[in-house]
Protein backbone atom coordinates (compact mmCIF):
# COMPACT_ATOMS: atom_id res chain seq x y z
CA UNK A 1 0.00 0.00 0.00
CA UNK A 2 1.47 3.10 -0.87
CA UNK A 3 1.55 5.93 1.80
CA UNK A 4 0.50 9.75 1.45
CA UNK A 5 1.92 13.37 3.85
CA UNK A 6 -1.07 15.22 5.32
CA UNK A 7 -0.85 18.28 6.19
CA UNK A 8 0.22 18.53 9.44
CA UNK A 9 3.47 17.93 7.55
CA UNK A 10 6.21 20.39 8.53
CA UNK A 11 8.36 19.99 5.83
CA UNK A 12 11.29 19.09 8.40
CA UNK A 13 12.71 17.14 4.90
CA UNK A 14 13.06 13.83 6.62
CA UNK A 15 11.22 11.57 4.96
CA UNK A 16 12.36 12.69 1.59
CA UNK A 17 16.40 11.51 2.81
CA UNK A 18 15.53 7.80 4.11
CA UNK A 19 12.67 7.39 0.76
CA UNK A 20 14.78 4.36 -1.04
CA UNK A 21 12.66 4.56 -3.98
CA UNK A 22 13.02 9.02 -4.63
CA UNK A 23 8.73 8.60 -4.40
CA UNK A 24 8.59 11.84 -2.18
CA UNK A 25 8.81 15.16 -3.87
CA UNK A 26 8.04 18.60 -3.42
CA UNK A 27 5.07 19.31 -5.55
CA UNK A 28 3.56 22.65 -5.42
CA UNK A 29 4.84 23.83 -2.14
CA UNK A 30 3.47 20.68 -0.58
CA UNK A 31 5.47 17.34 0.60
CA UNK A 32 3.63 14.38 -2.16
CA UNK A 33 4.40 10.63 -2.51
CA UNK A 34 3.84 9.02 -5.90
CA UNK A 35 1.78 5.80 -5.38
CA UNK A 36 3.09 5.21 -8.80
CA UNK A 37 6.86 4.59 -7.39
CA UNK A 38 5.79 4.15 -3.72
CA UNK A 39 6.40 0.41 -2.30
CA UNK A 40 6.11 0.96 0.87
CA UNK A 41 9.67 -0.14 1.56
CA UNK A 42 9.60 -3.63 0.64
CA UNK A 43 12.93 -5.03 0.19
CA UNK A 44 14.63 -1.95 1.89
CA UNK A 45 12.86 -2.14 5.51
CA UNK A 46 10.53 -4.15 7.55
CA UNK A 47 7.98 -0.92 7.74
CA UNK A 48 7.90 2.27 5.86
CA UNK A 49 10.69 4.34 6.80
CA UNK A 50 8.86 7.98 6.08
CA UNK A 51 6.42 6.92 9.23
CA UNK A 52 9.29 6.32 11.16
CA UNK A 53 11.11 9.13 10.19
CA UNK A 54 8.43 11.59 10.70
CA UNK A 55 7.81 13.26 13.83
CA UNK A 56 4.61 14.43 13.61
CA UNK A 57 2.79 11.68 12.08
CA UNK A 58 1.84 13.25 8.54
CA UNK A 59 2.69 10.05 6.59
CA UNK A 60 -0.11 8.18 6.60
CA UNK A 61 -1.69 5.06 4.38
CA UNK A 62 -3.23 6.09 1.45
CA UNK A 63 -6.97 4.86 0.98
CA UNK A 64 -8.40 5.26 -2.61
CA UNK A 65 -10.42 8.27 -3.63
CA UNK A 66 -14.34 7.65 -3.85
CA UNK A 67 -16.47 9.88 -5.91
CA UNK A 68 -16.30 11.44 -9.35
CA UNK A 69 -12.81 13.73 -9.88
CA UNK A 70 -13.33 17.11 -8.61
CA UNK A 71 -13.10 19.97 -11.74
CA UNK A 72 -9.23 21.08 -12.36
CA UNK A 73 -8.35 24.50 -12.64
CA UNK A 74 -5.90 24.38 -14.90
CA UNK A 75 -2.95 27.60 -14.97
CA UNK A 76 -1.87 26.56 -18.57
CA UNK A 77 -3.54 27.29 -21.87
CA UNK A 78 -4.36 23.77 -23.26
CA UNK A 79 -3.57 23.20 -26.92
CA UNK A 80 -6.49 22.56 -28.44
CA UNK A 81 -8.09 18.45 -29.19
CA UNK A 82 -6.57 16.15 -32.54
CA UNK A 83 -8.67 14.52 -34.74
CA UNK A 84 -11.19 16.73 -35.11
CA UNK A 85 -12.67 14.67 -38.13
CA UNK A 86 -13.04 12.01 -35.80
CA UNK A 87 -10.50 9.68 -37.37
CA UNK A 88 -7.36 10.86 -38.46
CA UNK A 89 -4.78 14.23 -37.59
CA UNK A 90 -1.73 15.18 -39.47
CA UNK A 91 1.57 14.46 -37.46
CA UNK A 92 5.07 14.83 -38.31
CA UNK A 93 6.63 12.02 -40.10
CA UNK A 94 10.39 12.72 -40.47
CA UNK A 95 12.91 9.60 -40.31
CA UNK A 96 13.76 10.83 -36.81
CA UNK A 97 10.10 10.26 -35.55
CA UNK A 98 10.19 7.35 -37.82
CA UNK A 99 13.44 5.58 -35.85
CA UNK A 100 12.58 7.03 -32.60
CA UNK A 101 8.62 5.34 -32.90
CA UNK A 102 11.06 1.81 -33.73
CA UNK A 103 13.57 2.71 -30.55
CA UNK A 104 10.23 2.92 -28.36
CA UNK A 105 8.76 -0.25 -30.30
CA UNK A 106 11.42 -2.44 -31.02
CA UNK A 107 14.09 -1.43 -27.72
CA UNK A 108 16.46 -4.36 -27.79
CA UNK A 109 15.96 -5.73 -30.84
CA UNK A 110 17.92 -3.06 -32.95
CA UNK A 111 21.21 -3.09 -33.43
CA UNK A 112 22.95 -1.16 -30.47
CA UNK A 113 26.10 -0.29 -30.24
CA UNK A 114 28.43 1.55 -27.71
CA UNK A 115 30.21 4.93 -28.56
CA UNK A 116 33.12 6.74 -27.53
CA UNK A 117 31.91 7.27 -24.27
CA UNK A 118 30.14 4.24 -23.72
CA UNK A 119 26.75 5.04 -24.34
CA UNK A 120 24.42 2.98 -25.65
CA UNK A 121 23.78 4.56 -29.16
CA UNK A 122 21.51 3.20 -32.13
CA UNK A 123 22.29 4.77 -35.54
CA UNK A 124 20.81 4.99 -38.86
CA UNK A 125 22.09 5.57 -42.31
CA UNK A 126 20.55 7.73 -44.39
CA UNK A 127 20.84 8.42 -48.47
CA UNK A 128 22.76 5.51 -48.73
CA UNK A 129 25.51 6.14 -46.10
CA UNK A 130 26.34 9.95 -46.70
CA UNK A 131 24.54 10.95 -43.67
CA UNK A 132 23.93 9.31 -40.03
CA UNK A 133 20.66 9.56 -37.59
CA UNK A 134 22.09 8.71 -34.10
CA UNK A 135 19.49 7.93 -31.36
CA UNK A 136 20.56 7.89 -27.37
CA UNK A 137 18.77 7.72 -23.90
CA UNK A 138 20.07 10.28 -21.90
CA UNK A 139 19.89 12.07 -19.08
CA UNK A 140 17.40 15.06 -20.30
CA UNK A 141 14.88 15.58 -17.41
CA UNK A 142 16.10 17.03 -14.33
CA UNK A 143 13.09 15.98 -12.24
CA UNK A 144 12.47 12.60 -12.77
CA UNK A 145 14.62 9.18 -14.24
CA UNK A 146 17.20 8.38 -15.86
CA UNK A 147 19.43 10.52 -14.23
CA UNK A 148 23.22 9.15 -15.88
CA UNK A 149 24.14 7.03 -18.58
CA UNK A 150 24.37 3.90 -16.04
CA UNK A 151 20.67 4.04 -15.85
CA UNK A 152 20.07 4.71 -19.57
CA UNK A 153 21.67 1.77 -20.12
CA UNK A 154 19.58 -0.38 -17.13
CA UNK A 155 16.81 0.60 -18.35
CA UNK A 156 16.90 -0.09 -22.01
CA UNK A 157 18.63 -4.08 -20.68
CA UNK A 158 15.69 -4.35 -18.12
CA UNK A 159 13.09 -3.33 -21.20
CA UNK A 160 11.61 -0.59 -19.26
CA UNK A 161 10.86 1.04 -22.25
CA UNK A 162 7.23 0.44 -22.97
CA UNK A 163 6.07 0.09 -26.66
CA UNK A 164 2.86 1.99 -25.65
CA UNK A 165 5.17 5.19 -25.23
CA UNK A 166 5.45 4.74 -29.27
CA UNK A 167 2.16 6.39 -29.22
CA UNK A 168 2.27 9.04 -26.70
CA UNK A 169 5.54 9.54 -28.97
CA UNK A 170 2.99 9.81 -32.36
CA UNK A 171 0.96 12.05 -30.46
CA UNK A 172 3.60 14.60 -29.68
CA UNK A 173 4.18 14.56 -33.78
CA UNK A 174 0.77 15.46 -34.16
CA UNK A 175 0.54 18.07 -32.20
CA UNK A 176 4.08 19.73 -33.40
CA UNK A 177 2.43 19.89 -37.07
CA UNK A 178 -0.30 22.35 -35.10
CA UNK A 179 2.23 24.85 -34.76
CA UNK A 180 3.98 27.44 -37.41
CA UNK A 181 7.14 27.22 -35.54
CA UNK A 182 7.17 24.06 -33.36
CA UNK A 183 10.90 24.45 -32.06
CA UNK A 184 9.90 27.84 -30.61
CA UNK A 185 6.73 27.35 -29.23
CA UNK A 186 5.43 24.75 -26.71
CA UNK A 187 1.83 22.60 -26.17
CA UNK A 188 0.46 21.37 -23.63
CA UNK A 189 -1.91 18.29 -23.16
CA UNK A 190 -3.85 16.97 -20.44
CA UNK A 191 -4.49 13.22 -18.91
CA UNK A 192 -8.19 13.46 -20.10
CA UNK A 193 -7.41 14.26 -23.57
CA UNK A 194 -4.55 11.55 -23.52
CA UNK A 195 -7.13 9.36 -22.18
CA UNK A 196 -9.52 9.81 -25.00
CA UNK A 197 -6.82 9.56 -27.67
CA UNK A 198 -5.44 6.23 -26.22
CA UNK A 199 -9.04 4.84 -25.32
CA UNK A 200 -8.02 4.75 -21.99
CA UNK A 201 -11.39 6.41 -21.03
CA UNK A 202 -13.45 3.23 -21.72
CA UNK A 203 -10.76 1.11 -19.47
CA UNK A 204 -13.59 0.87 -16.58
CA UNK A 205 -11.03 -1.68 -14.70
CA UNK A 206 -8.00 0.82 -14.07
CA UNK A 207 -8.89 3.52 -11.15
CA UNK A 208 -7.82 7.11 -11.84
CA UNK A 209 -4.76 6.73 -10.09
CA UNK A 210 -3.80 3.83 -11.60
CA UNK A 211 -4.60 5.85 -15.48
CA UNK A 212 -2.72 8.81 -14.35
CA UNK A 213 0.61 6.43 -13.36
CA UNK A 214 0.64 4.86 -16.58
CA UNK A 215 -0.20 8.33 -18.11
CA UNK A 216 2.85 9.91 -16.65
CA UNK A 217 5.27 6.95 -17.01
CA UNK A 218 4.18 6.97 -21.31
CA UNK A 219 4.03 10.46 -21.24
CA UNK A 220 8.46 10.56 -19.83
CA UNK A 221 9.71 7.85 -22.31
CA UNK A 222 9.78 9.75 -25.75
CA UNK A 223 11.57 12.94 -23.69
CA UNK A 224 14.45 10.38 -22.97
CA UNK A 225 15.52 10.49 -26.48
CA UNK A 226 17.91 12.86 -28.26
CA UNK A 227 18.68 12.82 -31.77
CA UNK A 228 22.14 13.61 -33.28
CA UNK A 229 21.73 14.08 -36.73
CA UNK A 230 24.10 14.57 -40.17
CA UNK A 231 21.97 14.92 -43.03
CA UNK A 232 23.61 15.55 -46.30
CA UNK A 233 23.16 18.11 -49.29
CA UNK A 234 19.22 16.87 -50.64
CA UNK A 235 17.87 19.03 -53.59
CA UNK A 236 17.84 22.25 -52.78
CA UNK A 237 18.40 21.85 -49.12
CA UNK A 238 21.94 22.39 -48.05
CA UNK A 239 23.50 19.96 -45.45
CA UNK A 240 23.60 20.39 -42.04
CA UNK A 241 24.88 18.75 -38.87
CA UNK A 242 22.27 18.89 -35.52
CA UNK A 243 24.50 18.21 -32.22
CA UNK A 244 22.95 15.74 -29.90
CA UNK A 245 19.26 17.57 -28.52
CA UNK A 246 16.15 16.26 -27.11
CA UNK A 247 13.67 14.89 -29.40
CA UNK A 248 10.89 16.45 -27.04
CA UNK A 249 11.52 18.69 -24.56
CA UNK A 250 9.44 18.13 -21.38
CA UNK A 251 9.47 21.46 -20.07
CA UNK A 252 6.94 20.88 -17.05
CA UNK A 253 4.57 18.11 -15.52
CA UNK A 254 1.57 20.13 -13.57
CA UNK A 255 0.32 18.05 -11.04
CA UNK A 256 -3.28 18.82 -9.59
CA UNK A 257 -4.62 17.67 -6.23
CA UNK A 258 -7.93 17.87 -4.35
CA UNK A 259 -7.22 17.63 -0.65
CA UNK A 260 -9.72 15.72 1.26
CA UNK A 261 -10.95 16.30 5.27
CA UNK A 262 -7.82 15.03 6.53
CA UNK A 263 -5.84 17.77 4.84
CA UNK A 264 -4.19 14.88 2.51
CA UNK A 265 -3.55 15.51 -1.68
CA UNK A 266 -4.97 12.98 -3.95
CA UNK A 267 -4.03 13.46 -7.23
CA UNK A 268 -6.54 14.02 -9.90
CA UNK A 269 -5.08 15.12 -12.86
CA UNK A 270 -1.78 16.16 -15.33
CA UNK A 271 -0.68 18.62 -17.49
CA UNK A 272 2.46 18.40 -19.51
CA UNK A 273 4.13 20.98 -21.53
CA UNK A 274 6.30 20.00 -24.28
CA UNK A 275 8.28 21.67 -26.87
CA UNK A 276 9.86 19.69 -30.28
CA UNK A 277 13.69 20.04 -30.56
CA UNK A 278 15.99 21.51 -32.94
CA UNK A 279 14.93 18.89 -35.57
CA UNK A 280 11.80 20.60 -35.86
CA UNK A 281 13.29 23.30 -37.35
CA UNK A 282 14.88 21.45 -40.19
CA UNK A 283 12.21 18.86 -41.15
CA UNK A 284 8.87 20.69 -40.18
CA UNK A 285 9.78 23.82 -41.03
CA UNK A 286 6.97 25.08 -43.32
CA UNK A 287 8.17 28.57 -44.43
CA UNK A 288 11.64 27.29 -45.10
CA UNK A 289 9.95 24.46 -47.33
CA UNK A 290 8.15 26.57 -49.44
CA UNK A 291 11.61 29.09 -50.31
CA UNK A 292 13.72 25.38 -50.64
CA UNK A 293 15.83 25.36 -47.39
CA UNK A 294 14.25 22.82 -45.46
CA UNK A 295 11.88 20.37 -45.17
CA UNK A 296 7.79 19.55 -44.10
CA UNK A 297 7.15 16.36 -43.56
CA UNK A 298 4.21 15.20 -42.37
CA UNK A 299 1.24 12.06 -43.03
CA UNK A 300 -1.91 11.19 -41.35
CA UNK A 301 -1.79 9.66 -38.18
CA UNK A 302 -5.17 7.21 -37.59
CA UNK A 303 -6.74 7.56 -34.36
CA UNK A 304 -7.85 3.49 -34.89
CA UNK A 305 -4.05 2.61 -34.84
CA UNK A 306 -3.63 4.06 -31.27
CA UNK A 307 -6.28 2.07 -30.17
CA UNK A 308 -5.12 -0.97 -31.99
CA UNK A 309 -1.60 -0.73 -30.27
CA UNK A 310 -3.75 0.00 -26.90
CA UNK A 311 -5.32 -3.15 -27.16
CA UNK A 312 -2.58 -5.38 -28.11
CA UNK A 313 0.12 -4.68 -27.12
CA UNK A 314 0.91 -7.50 -24.56
CA UNK A 315 -0.50 -10.47 -26.69
CA UNK A 316 0.36 -9.74 -30.08
CA UNK A 317 3.76 -7.26 -29.72
CA UNK A 318 4.81 -8.39 -32.71
CA UNK A 319 1.88 -6.93 -34.93
CA UNK A 320 1.99 -3.65 -32.71
CA UNK A 321 6.00 -3.69 -33.98
CA UNK A 322 4.41 -3.67 -37.58
CA UNK A 323 1.68 -1.75 -37.33
CA UNK A 324 4.15 0.98 -36.30
CA UNK A 325 6.51 0.29 -38.58
CA UNK A 326 3.96 0.26 -41.56
CA UNK A 327 2.37 3.79 -40.49
CA UNK A 328 5.63 5.18 -42.28
CA UNK A 329 6.14 2.46 -44.74
CA UNK A 330 2.91 2.87 -46.31
CA UNK A 331 3.65 6.82 -46.37
CA UNK A 332 5.98 6.06 -49.46
CA UNK A 333 3.17 4.43 -51.50
CA UNK A 334 0.77 1.51 -51.41
CA UNK A 335 3.16 -0.28 -54.27
CA UNK A 336 5.59 -1.02 -51.62
CA UNK A 337 7.09 -4.31 -52.09
CA UNK A 338 8.03 -5.38 -48.97
CA UNK A 339 10.13 -9.06 -47.98
CA UNK A 340 8.68 -11.56 -45.24
CA UNK A 341 11.86 -11.29 -43.82
CA UNK A 342 11.86 -7.76 -43.10
CA UNK A 343 8.32 -7.88 -41.66
CA UNK A 344 10.16 -10.79 -39.13
CA UNK A 345 13.04 -8.54 -38.40
CA UNK A 346 10.73 -5.46 -37.52
CA UNK A 347 8.57 -7.75 -35.26
CA UNK A 348 10.54 -9.86 -33.89
CA UNK A 349 14.37 -8.83 -34.10
CA UNK A 350 17.42 -9.69 -35.94
CA UNK A 351 18.84 -12.02 -33.08
CA UNK A 352 15.74 -13.38 -32.66
CA UNK A 353 15.37 -14.55 -36.40
CA UNK A 354 18.66 -16.04 -37.11
CA UNK A 355 18.03 -18.04 -34.09
CA UNK A 356 15.12 -19.71 -35.97
CA UNK A 357 17.51 -20.11 -39.07
CA UNK A 358 19.05 -22.73 -36.86
CA UNK A 359 16.62 -23.91 -34.65
CA UNK A 360 13.77 -26.04 -36.21
CA UNK A 361 11.67 -25.79 -33.42
CA UNK A 362 11.87 -22.26 -33.07
CA UNK A 363 11.62 -21.76 -36.68
CA UNK A 364 7.90 -23.56 -36.83
CA UNK A 365 7.23 -21.60 -33.73
CA UNK A 366 8.32 -18.20 -35.41
CA UNK A 367 6.15 -18.92 -38.24
CA UNK A 368 2.92 -19.55 -36.61
CA UNK A 369 3.37 -16.56 -34.44
CA UNK A 370 4.24 -14.38 -37.82
CA UNK A 371 1.03 -15.57 -39.48
CA UNK A 372 -1.04 -14.97 -35.97
CA UNK A 373 0.24 -11.43 -36.18
CA UNK A 374 -0.09 -10.70 -39.69
CA UNK A 375 -3.94 -11.67 -39.93
CA UNK A 376 -3.69 -9.09 -36.82
CA UNK A 377 -2.54 -6.54 -38.99
CA UNK A 378 -5.10 -8.03 -41.77
CA UNK A 379 -7.95 -7.39 -38.59
CA UNK A 380 -7.16 -3.87 -38.05
CA UNK A 381 -6.96 -2.31 -41.71
CA UNK A 382 -3.87 -3.53 -43.54
CA UNK A 383 -4.69 -6.25 -46.03
CA UNK A 384 -1.45 -7.75 -47.47
CA UNK A 385 -1.65 -8.44 -50.94
CA UNK A 386 0.93 -11.36 -51.74
CA UNK A 387 3.14 -12.21 -54.68
CA UNK A 388 1.89 -14.89 -56.70
CA UNK A 389 4.76 -15.98 -57.75
CA UNK A 390 7.63 -15.79 -54.77
CA UNK A 391 3.96 -16.12 -52.29
CA UNK A 392 2.15 -19.07 -53.82
CA UNK A 393 -0.97 -20.06 -52.24
CA UNK A 394 0.37 -23.17 -51.09
CA UNK A 395 2.57 -21.17 -48.75
CA UNK A 396 0.02 -18.29 -47.34
CA UNK A 397 -1.79 -18.26 -44.06
CA UNK A 398 -4.67 -20.06 -43.72
CA UNK A 399 -6.84 -17.35 -42.47
CA UNK A 400 -5.39 -15.77 -45.67
CA UNK A 401 -7.15 -18.90 -47.70
CA UNK A 402 -10.04 -18.89 -45.77
CA UNK A 403 -10.89 -15.46 -47.04
CA UNK A 404 -12.06 -16.57 -50.26
CA UNK A 405 -14.59 -18.91 -48.97
CA UNK A 406 -18.12 -17.30 -50.23
CA UNK A 407 -20.79 -16.26 -47.92
CA UNK A 408 -23.68 -17.72 -49.93
CA UNK A 409 -24.31 -20.99 -48.62
CA UNK A 410 -24.72 -22.86 -52.07
CA UNK A 411 -21.54 -21.15 -53.25
CA UNK A 412 -19.51 -21.98 -50.66
CA UNK A 413 -20.64 -25.85 -50.46
CA UNK A 414 -19.20 -25.53 -54.26
CA UNK A 415 -15.85 -24.27 -53.03
CA UNK A 416 -15.67 -26.93 -50.49
CA UNK A 417 -15.99 -29.36 -53.26
CA UNK A 418 -14.51 -28.29 -55.73
CA UNK A 419 -11.26 -27.68 -52.73
CA UNK A 420 -11.49 -31.12 -51.51
CA UNK A 421 -11.33 -32.63 -55.64
CA UNK A 422 -8.22 -30.46 -56.01
CA UNK A 423 -4.42 -31.50 -55.80
CA UNK A 424 -3.63 -28.69 -53.46
CA UNK A 425 -6.53 -28.08 -50.36
CA UNK A 426 -7.02 -25.05 -48.36
CA UNK A 427 -6.48 -26.62 -45.20
CA UNK A 428 -3.42 -28.55 -46.10
CA UNK A 429 -0.45 -28.11 -44.29
CA UNK A 430 2.34 -26.11 -45.65
CA UNK A 431 4.69 -28.19 -47.62
CA UNK A 432 8.53 -28.95 -46.68
CA UNK A 433 10.66 -26.06 -46.75
CA UNK A 434 7.98 -23.59 -46.07
CA UNK A 435 10.73 -21.56 -44.09
CA UNK A 436 13.02 -21.28 -47.79
CA UNK A 437 10.52 -20.45 -49.48
CA UNK A 438 9.15 -17.47 -47.29
CA UNK A 439 12.79 -16.13 -46.88
CA UNK A 440 12.49 -14.97 -50.73
CA UNK A 441 9.08 -14.01 -50.15
CA UNK A 442 7.73 -11.06 -50.99
CA UNK A 443 4.16 -8.71 -50.07
CA UNK A 444 3.53 -6.54 -53.36
CA UNK A 445 1.47 -4.20 -50.99
CA UNK A 446 -0.94 -3.26 -48.44
CA UNK A 447 -4.89 -2.36 -49.04
CA UNK A 448 -5.28 0.62 -46.87
CA UNK A 449 -8.84 1.12 -45.28
CA UNK A 450 -9.40 4.76 -45.68
CA UNK A 451 -8.09 6.36 -42.27
CA UNK A 452 -4.94 4.72 -43.01
CA UNK A 453 -4.38 6.82 -46.74
CA UNK A 454 -1.86 8.93 -47.01
CA UNK A 455 -2.06 12.42 -48.44
CA UNK A 456 -0.04 12.12 -51.48
CA UNK A 457 -2.21 8.88 -51.84
CA UNK A 458 -5.33 11.10 -51.73
CA UNK A 459 -4.50 13.51 -53.98
CA UNK A 460 -3.33 11.14 -56.41
CA UNK A 461 -6.72 9.58 -56.25
CA UNK A 462 -8.43 12.86 -56.55
CA UNK A 463 -6.87 13.86 -59.64
CA UNK A 464 -7.20 10.43 -61.35
CA UNK A 465 -10.92 10.46 -60.84
CA UNK A 466 -10.70 14.58 -61.87
CA UNK A 467 -8.59 12.88 -65.06
CA UNK A 468 -10.86 9.90 -66.06
CA UNK A 469 -14.16 12.71 -65.42
CA UNK A 470 -12.19 15.07 -67.94
CA UNK A 471 -12.11 12.27 -70.39
CA UNK A 472 -15.55 10.93 -69.53
CA UNK A 473 -16.85 14.26 -70.78
CA UNK A 474 -14.74 14.36 -73.82
CA UNK A 475 -15.53 10.92 -74.87
CA UNK A 476 -19.38 11.32 -74.51
CA UNK A 477 -18.91 14.75 -76.84
CA UNK A 478 -16.85 13.53 -79.42
CA UNK A 479 -16.38 9.35 -79.68
CA UNK A 480 -19.22 7.22 -80.45
CA UNK A 481 -16.35 4.21 -80.44
CA UNK A 482 -15.48 4.76 -76.86
CA UNK A 483 -19.68 4.54 -75.75
CA UNK A 484 -19.64 1.40 -78.21
CA UNK A 485 -16.76 -0.57 -75.89
CA UNK A 486 -18.38 0.89 -72.61
CA UNK A 487 -21.58 -1.18 -73.71
CA UNK A 488 -19.43 -3.78 -74.74
CA UNK A 489 -18.06 -4.82 -70.89
CA UNK A 490 -19.59 -7.65 -69.15
CA UNK A 491 -21.87 -6.74 -65.72
CA UNK A 492 -20.88 -8.57 -62.63
CA UNK A 493 -24.31 -10.34 -63.42
CA UNK A 494 -23.49 -11.57 -66.77
CA UNK A 495 -20.54 -12.88 -65.59
CA UNK A 496 -21.64 -14.80 -62.58
CA UNK A 497 -24.51 -16.44 -65.49
CA UNK A 498 -21.61 -17.10 -67.65
CA UNK A 499 -19.37 -18.77 -64.90
CA UNK A 500 -22.40 -20.81 -64.13
CA UNK A 501 -23.19 -21.90 -67.34
CA UNK A 502 -19.88 -23.55 -67.79
CA UNK A 503 -19.88 -25.17 -64.45
CA UNK A 504 -16.78 -23.56 -63.57
CA UNK A 505 -15.98 -22.10 -59.83
CA UNK A 506 -15.00 -18.66 -58.82
CA UNK A 507 -11.95 -20.16 -57.60
CA UNK A 508 -10.97 -21.76 -60.72
CA UNK A 509 -11.92 -18.29 -62.81
CA UNK A 510 -9.54 -16.56 -60.43
CA UNK A 511 -6.89 -19.13 -61.29
CA UNK A 512 -7.53 -18.54 -65.15
CA UNK A 513 -7.07 -14.94 -64.71
CA UNK A 514 -4.49 -14.45 -62.29
CA UNK A 515 -6.53 -13.06 -59.43
CA UNK A 516 -8.08 -14.02 -56.29
CA UNK A 517 -11.56 -15.47 -55.44
CA UNK A 518 -12.39 -12.92 -53.65
CA UNK A 519 -11.89 -10.33 -56.39
CA UNK A 520 -13.86 -12.32 -58.49
CA UNK A 521 -16.62 -12.45 -56.00
CA UNK A 522 -16.62 -8.55 -55.51
CA UNK A 523 -16.81 -8.28 -59.40
CA UNK A 524 -19.94 -10.64 -59.71
CA UNK A 525 -21.82 -8.83 -56.64
CA UNK A 526 -21.17 -5.54 -58.38
CA UNK A 527 -18.62 -3.97 -55.66
CA UNK A 528 -16.60 -2.81 -58.67
CA UNK A 529 -16.37 -3.07 -62.39
CA UNK A 530 -13.38 -5.34 -64.23
CA UNK A 531 -11.67 -3.04 -65.66
CA UNK A 532 -10.72 -3.29 -69.89
CA UNK A 533 -7.66 -5.32 -69.82
CA UNK A 534 -9.31 -7.42 -67.14
CA UNK A 535 -12.98 -7.70 -69.28
CA UNK A 536 -10.66 -9.25 -71.70
CA UNK A 537 -9.51 -11.79 -69.58
CA UNK A 538 -12.75 -12.97 -68.44
CA UNK A 539 -13.52 -13.29 -72.10
CA UNK A 540 -10.94 -15.57 -73.15
CA UNK A 541 -11.28 -17.85 -69.40
CA UNK A 542 -14.91 -17.65 -70.00
CA UNK A 543 -14.76 -18.41 -74.00
CA UNK A 544 -16.32 -15.53 -75.36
Amino acid sequence: MAYKISSDCVACFSCISVCPVGAISIQQGNYWIDPAICNNCEGYAPEPLCVNACSVGASLPLQPKKGRAKSIDNPLIISPSLFANGTTTPFASAIAIWETCNLLAQRRSLPWTLDENGTLVYERSVNQGKGKIALRLNNIINFSYPRSHLESQTILASDTLDIRAACMHLLYASYATTLDKPWEQEFSITDSQIEEYLGLDKRKDLSKSTKLNLIKTLAMQPCWVTAQIDWPKQGKVEAFSLPESPLWNLLEIVHHFHEDEEGCKHLIGITFRIKAGDWAQYFLNKKECHAGRAFYQYSQLPKSLLGAIMSIWQQHEGAARMLLWLLFKTRMGDQQRIMVMTLMRVAYGEDRVNHAINQREERKRLLRMFESDLEVVNRYGLKPVFDPVTYPLEIQPLWSKLEDIPDDAESALDFWINDGSCNLRVTDIGPRGKWQMLSNARILSFELVADWEQPAELSRKKRKFERSQSQSSKQKKSSKKAQVANQSLLSGEQIATLRKNLQISQRTLAEKIGKSQSWIRDVENGRFQAKQNEQQLIRQALGL
